[in-house]
């Protein structure tokens, strides 16, 4: 009877932990906690935990707490995302390529645009300047979040347009990440886990090896697990940012399930990962990345052209990038908008797309690590404008969600 009772409540737990309002809340809050902490007497204890170092050096894996949370744990968040995009792009609302390429285009504007008003902002300053690439980023896992508390009722293609968008703005920044502020790029383990994500992906197929695979008794874990350990390793020691690997693996799942199986590995993973994900992986990382300490005050940063770059970047630019990038897209291509969404979503999605964090922060720390008093007006700068860019997402997606309920509760009473 115990045991009964207590996998129900774990799978009452789970069950809601998949929700995204829960994790969106979850996520929220370890924000929250990690500025009150960062920002109070006991600051430095926050400090000192985001920089205890431990992992074996041998690999050159003896990283501090934040790195393990933001390259490691994080995987996981990129992998269950990763892995829904799949689902999209094989069986949802991006199999349409004229509906898929609108987002990818305008994750490009979306980060040419923040880059351009930074540069414009301190073309003058070439020790600022170095900071170009700090607002392209989007913040996917606050994005989603905020979406799904405030935008219950909004159309799901909203949601799949934020999500590719953030995945190819994820990307792009990495890449510049990895061409500009990274001293060197490693090809040897780059190429090690190109080829072991072949492998996965043969695995995914379910012919020869990958069909004894999936017919054994040996549980998949026990080979997906390791191997999956293994990309992400390669990944690491590449010097490009770890959670490729994430996204990687996830683009590689198999959607559409064999003869014998009852649901594919897509989507019995994603049963499996989603709660850790939201109630684990989100909360954790937002505790790790989002203690950003306040110092010189508020009015320090509007006298800084590196933090007010940053602000009119991601709340600016990422606005007019992203919605104008779409709309001009739609005019000139075949490119077209989902039926069930209208421009004035697009407009609230692209503010919402100006959440910078965790890539914004790191790009922060890459441009001005020798640069003590700019880093820290660079790192407020980043969290003010994601405050604004959230209360004004918010603004415009609360009314369009209640337009949205309005309108179904209509059609369910006619």
């Amino acid at each position: 009877m115990t045991t009964h009772t207590t996998g129900g409540r774990f799978r009452t737990i789970a069950a809601l932990l998949r929700s995204d309002v829960v994790g969106g809340l979850l996520l929220i809050s370890g924000a929250a906690v990690a500025l009150l902490w960062a920002n109070s007497p006991f600051g430095h204890s926050y400090e000192a935990l985001r920089d205890f170092s431990f992992g074996p050096e041998a690999v050159h894996l003896h990283l501090s707490v934040e790195a393990w949370v933001a390259d490691g744990l994080l995987a996981v968040f990129f992998f269950v995302v990763g892995n829904e995009l799949k689902q999209e792009f094989v069986h949802g609302e991006l199999r349409n390529p004229r509906r898929a390429m609108l987002p990818i285009v305008a994750a490009l504007c979306g980060m040419a645009v923040p880059a351009l008003i930074y540069s414009a902002f301190n073309a003058s300053d070439p020790v600022r300047l170095v900071g170009w690439g700090v607002p392209m980023a989007t913040d996917i896992a606050f994005a989603v979040a905020v979406l799904a508390i405030v935008g219950r009722h909004l159309p799901p293609a909203l949601r799949t347009f934020l999500l590719t968008l953030a995945i190819v703005d994820d990307l792009g920044a990495i890449v510049v990440i990895a061409v500009f502020y990274t001293d060197h790029l490693s090809f040897p383990p780059l190429l090690g886990a190109a080829a072991l994500l072949a492998v996965f992906g043969y695995l995914q197929r379910g012919r020869g090896l990958a069909a004894r695979l999936n017919a054994s008794a040996l549980p998949n874990w026990v080979v997906y697990l390791p191997l999956a350990c293994a990309v992400w390793i390669l990944v690491h020691a590449s010097g490009v940012h770890a959670t490729i690997a994430g996204v990687a693996m996830g683009l590689l799942m198999r959607t559409v399930p064999l003869a014998g199986e009852t649901e594919a590995p897509s989507h019995r993973v994603e049963h499996l990962l989603s709660p850790w994900s939201s109630g684990l992986v989100l909360p954790v990382f937002a505790l790790m990345s989002a203690g950003v300490a306040f110092e010189g005050g508020l009015g320090a940063l509007f006298e800084d052209t590196a933090s007010l770059g940053i602000l009119a970047g991601l709340v600016v630019g990422k606005t007019v990038g992203i919605a104008g990038g779409s709309w001009v897209t739609t005019r000139l291509t075949s490119a077209e908008l989902s039926p069930s969404l209208s421009w004035v979503d697009i407009v609230g999605m692209a503010m919402l797309a100006g959440i910078g964090f965790t890539v914004s922060l790191l790009i922060t720390e890459l441009s001005f690590s020798g640069q003590p008093e700019i880093l820290a007006h660079a790192k407020a700068g980043v969290l003010l404008a994601s405050l604004a860019a959230t209360v004004l997402a918010v603004s415009v997606l609360a009314v369009r969600n209640a337009h949205y309920r309005s309108a179904r509760e209509r059609a369910d009473s006619s």
